[in-house]
């Protein structure tokens, strides 16, 4: 079982900047998809963006597409999330996952992903 660690969490003002990192997985993993997803107080766990290594699909959630940039470093093992001008509403627990569906066919979803990290706190403050 793979232990995901999430790092780079914090409390910005909107329209700052943050940059995710998860490590911790086996490079095996990382032909299938990976991703970012995240969950709001109160909400369900949605996707942000999911990729997979070979770089064939990358997939951005709309409401941060041209702000975030998901990324993988296969030499260092580390998948990141680059996010910029963070607004209050991207406030939430951000959670990496490994082991996704092939090609990400799987889309956005959250399901069928092998192993998911523990989280890490963002909050976006106006």
């Amino acid at each position: 079982q793979e232990q995901l660690v999430e790092s780079g969490g914090d409390s910005v003002q909107a329209g700052g900047s943050l940059r995710l990192s998860c490590t911790g997985y086996d490079l095996r993993y990382s032909r299938l998809c990976m991703g970012w997803f995240r969950q709001a107080p109160g909400k369900d766990r949605e996707g942000v963006a999911v990729m997979n290594s070979p770089g064939e699909v990358t997939l951005y959630a709309d409401p941060v597409k041209g702000r975030f940039i998901i990324s993988h470093d296969s030499a260092k093992k580390t998948l990141s999330l680059n996010m910029n001008a963070l607004k209050p509403e991207d406030t939430a627990i951000y959670y990496c996952a490994v082991g996704g569906p092939w090609r990400c066919s799987g889309g956005l979803g959250t399901a069928n992903y092998n192993a998911w990290g523990q989280g890490t706190q963002v909050t976006v403050s106006s």
